[in-house]
């Protein structure tokens, strides 16, 4: 089908969607899980997935490599994310706030579904299975569309999901797959006024930047991680080491993983030749990959590594890479986020609570975090089930995106024959 037939199909499925009760949603979305691990379906994603490996290999790097991996154990994570979302609260319907007039009318600001959701993504195909799952929760209808090195992927976890779907008698076209994987389709579903009611991108910086310039439709700004740990002056030193190669080097490739690391200058001689012996030969000792540290001036007077650059400081690396910077106060440490932060997540590593109430206040980020890794900006970490994103802007949504989200609203009104 073409990107316009896909878009004329899932608007003529809106209404369906929107309609549907919670107990056949939710039916639904059992029934979607239940395909995702249906044992021939299974084994139709794997070899899918392994024919995307395979043309991405020497293509793209190891670590993006481990972002598009699918296993069985990742496709019934995916299963258990869907039926997570089906447990929870229905959010369609909600009466957000009622209020009653003195003329005896009754006001409900009542939540009601978007529309058409549109998710351009790269290679992570989970988000395929997330991005559904959150949209039948709640009442929507959601176009993908992938990047190239995941659709085969992609493609046969949708036609497990519409499976899901037409069992439980709601519209195959709920939940589609866009075949063209050129910027043509992109770019389709940027100016699809009238077809798509809300556009979130899930990427670089790139992608983000040419949805925020050329969308012509509703456009969220989702995902670009610089994100910041700062490593205080009364830092429990042993817990900093821990938090700081979980941020790095637990997953470097999603967007909430640490890329700058923040370190007080009255304890980097003693704190920073902890973390590079942990970061580096620890880690090599254990068999896995070790970090490579890029050091402004004082950083590299205490360790070695590799001098930063220029723009290291506003780099999502994505990858083994951990940007460091000696600052003498938690005043500088803010300073620096708030010039080189993408407004992502960023934690604090203290016992000084006064530092610490000063940061969260200061720090105008999507999640800050105090004594905690990063690595908690996640919908199903929040209690979301799973997310269509991480919004990194203000309207509407900010942070994780789960159903609440999703939603928007109306004013249904109650009278009894006022008149005004």
């Amino acid at each position: 089908m073409t990107t316009q037939e896909i878009l004329e199909a899932a608007r003529a499925a809106k209404s369906a969607l929107a309609l549907a009760d919670e107990q056949t949603r939710k039916q639904a979305l059992w029934g979607m899980a239940d395909w995702l691990c249906h044992p021939d379906q299974m084994q139709t994603i794997l070899a899918a997935n392994a024919e995307d490996m395979a043309a991405a290999r020497g293509h793209i790097s190891d670590v993006m490599l481990d972002r598009l991996a699918l296993t069985p154990e990742r496709i019934g994570a995916m299963a258990r994310g869907i039926l997570e979302v089906a447990n929870l609260p229905d959010p369609v319907g909600a009466v957000l706030k009622r209020i009653e007039r003195p003329n005896g009318l009754v006001i409900e600001k009542t939540a009601v579904p978007m529309g058409v959701i549109a998710i351009i993504y790269e290679s992570r195909p989970n988000v395929t299975s997330d991005a559904a799952a959150l949209a039948i929760k709640s009442g929507n209808v959601c176009v993908l569309r992938c990047g190239r090195e995941a659709w085969r992927s992609a493609h046969a976890i949708v036609e497990a999901l519409r499976r899901g779907l037409k069992e439980n008698g709601l519209p195959e076209a709920a939940v589609s797959l866009i075949e063209d994987t050129t910027h043509a389709s992109a770019n389709a579903l940027m100016t699809a006024v009238g077809f798509v009611d809300l556009l979130i991108p899930r990427g670089g910086a790139g992608l983000i930047r040419a949805c925020v310039e050329n969308a012509k439709v509703p456009c969220i700004q989702t995902g670009t991680g610089i994100c910041h740990v700062f490593v205080d002056d009364s830092a429990d030193q042993t817990q900093a080491l821990d938090i700081i190669e979980n941020a790095k080097a637990s997953r470097p490739s999603v967007c909430n993983a640490e890329e700058v690391c923040l370190v007080h200058s009255a304890i980097a001689a003693e704190f920073l030749p902890k973390l590079a012996r942990r970061l580096g030969p620890a880690r090599v000792a254990r068999g896995l990959h070790p970090v490579e540290l890029r050091l402004d001036e004082r950083a590299a007077a205490v360790i070695d590594g590799t001098p930063a650059g220029p723009k290291d400081f506003d780099t999502e690396f994505l990858d083994y890479i951990l940007a460091i910077k000696v600052v003498d106060s938690v005043e500088e440490a803010i300073g620096h986020i708030a010039e080189h932060s993408t407004g992502h997540s960023e934690a604090i590593l203290t016992r000084n609570e006064a530092h610490a109430s000063l940061f969260t206040a200061a720090v105008d980020s999507a999640a800050v975090y105090v004594n905690c890794s990063t690595r908690f900006t996640d919908g199903g970490e929040f209690g979301l089930g799973c997310e269509m994103g991480i919004s990194t802007q203000k309207l509407h949504a900010r942070g994780p995106m789960g159903l609440q989200e999703l939603c928007s609203y109306k004013y249904i009104i109650h009278g009894d024959g006022q008149v005004r």
